[in-house]
């Protein structure tokens, strides 16, 4: 996506922290509409944005929240939920399952049309938790890392019809989800504006924050990273 200018864009969890963030940045960058969906929507005093109950773990209101947008260009999948647990609580890791990551392909499936009518892109904001498991946040942790293999399925999947799927791969930031987490955070607003950098640049897996950073050149160049192009690769030519 080289640019976002005149661009159509909705952003799940948009209320509050990198959501937030994420709108204003996608004003700021000449966004023709801003679709913010929220459990809670608010309003906003710029008429590009356009709210939208959206609950991505109800069905019913993801469909709605579908049928309400006529164009799209850019899904940023940005809702998410970060619970501390130990897991020996089942439905602690089934909350995380819910919106992290059933969530998240929920609301791929409903605007998957539209974006695929404008050869769009789709950016799931995970966590570098999908790298590697924070235990203070397992369910967190396996979550996130689920999303991510969700993400690069994706990726190969719909690359065939024009849509390009991106990775987020944030550190920790100053948002209320890392509240209890004592170490240097970013700022939602620097993780907004590296995320629509690395959008521009049409980089598959983004790291938009210094502790994230620190992982990229390595991750970018890693046996990892290539199997996954390698795996891409064997998909596409069995089909």
């Amino acid at each position: 996506m080289p640019t976002i200018t005149d661009k159509a864009v909705l952003i799940t969890g948009a209320n509050r922290g990198i959501g937030r963030a994420l709108v204003e940045e996608a004003l700021g960058r000449g966004a023709r509409r801003v679709y913010a969906g929220a459990r809670v929507p608010q309003q906003h005093p710029d008429e590009r944005v356009t709210p939208l109950t959206l609950d991505v773990t109800d069905p019913e209101q993801i469909r709605r929240a579908a049928e309400a947008v006529d164009a799209l260009d850019l899904l940023i999948n940005n809702a998410g939920v970060a619970i501390y647990d130990d897991l020996t609580d089942l439905s602690v890791l089934e909350r995380h399952f819910a919106v992290n990551l059933y969530g998240t392909h929920r609301v791929v499936e409903a605007f998957l049309p539209l974006l695929t009518d404008a050869k769009g892109a789709i950016a799931n904001n995970l966590s570098v938790n999908s790298l590697a498991a924070f235990p203070l946040v397992p369910a967190y942790s396996i979550s996130k890392a689920a999303a991510f293999s969700l993400t690069q399925s994706l990726r190969s999947l719909l690359a065939a019809r024009g849509v390009s799927v991106h990775a987020v791969l944030t550190g920790i930031v100053d948002t209320d989800m890392s509240r209890g987490v004592e170490m240097p955070k970013a700022s939602p607003e620097s993780v907004a504006r590296a995320i629509f950098d690395g959008l521009e640049k049409d980089e598959e897996d983004i790291f938009p924050d210094p502790m994230a950073e620190a992982i990229a050149a390595g991750w970018h160049s890693s046996p990892v990273k290539a199997l996954e192009h390698q795996l891409a690769d064997f998909a596409t030519s069995s089909r």
